[in-house]
């Protein structure tokens, strides 16, 4: 057993992705349409990762999810996907463009009936929710410099037991010295150092794609 993390290279990504499971033509639909969007592309969830997120939903138990940041809606196919057959599915989305894209999506999936999607300042939809312990499981991928402001409204939500998955916890790295400027960089390191002392929860960070930080409600 090795304490170091392996480096993935590009064949060594598509290997992991191949071993994965789930990925049916709807899914590969999906990542070809979001890889034709150039650069935009990186914005959606890793097909490893998305996969690690329906199993978590599924282990979990979740019946009600909630997702932060949904662009074409990979993520949350996955997510709705793991969820009970009575579950649903809240998708927080900024963009109109991209809700119209997710909705596309979702419903091809055959899971459109599991989720909403609100379009709009997601920090604005959340403080909308009642403040009581409803969630069995959250996604956080949206923008980077409300991450704490996010934080702090999806973890008393959260019911005891469940989780929230934090995507983009490395930022490239920069979360080691964050560049002046780069509220985001800055937003998440600030986050990551802050979570390991919240006593509300416990958490891991793990070295998947761009970090993910798995976070449990006490």
């Amino acid at each position: 057993m090795s304490k170091d993390t392996t480096q993935i290279d590009e064949r060594l990504a598509d290997y992991v992705a191949q071993h994965g499971t789930g990925r049916d033509d709807v899914l590969l639909q999906v990542e070809r349409e979001t890889a034709e969007l150039g650069g935009l592309a990186n914005m959606q969830t890793g097909p490893a990762q998305a996969a690690l997120l329906e199993l978590l939903v599924r282990m979990v138990g979740a019946r009600r999810a909630v997702e932060v940041g949904t662009f074409t809606g990979y993520g949350a196919i996955r997510i709705a996907r793991g969820l009970a057959s009575d579950g649903s599915l809240l998708c927080c989305e900024f963009d109109e463009h991209w809700a119209e894209v997710t909705r596309r999506n979702v419903d091809a999936a055959g899971i459109g009936d599991r989720v909403e999607i609100r379009v709009g300042p997601a920090l604005d939809t959340l403080r909308s929710l009642p403040l009581e312990r409803a969630f069995d499981f959250a996604y956080l991928d949206g923008d980077k410099p409300g991450y704490q402001a996010y934080y702090d409204e999806l973890v008393p939500r959260l019911r005891a037991g469940g989780l929230l998955a934090i995507d983009n916890v490395l930022m490239d790295g920069r979360v080691l010295d964050p560049p002046d400027g780069d509220d985001g960089a800055r937003a998440v390191a600030q986050l990551n150092d802050r979570i390991p002392t919240d006593d509300r929860v416990e958490s891991v960070m793990l070295g998947m794609g761009d970090g993910l930080t798995l976070v449990r409600r006490r």
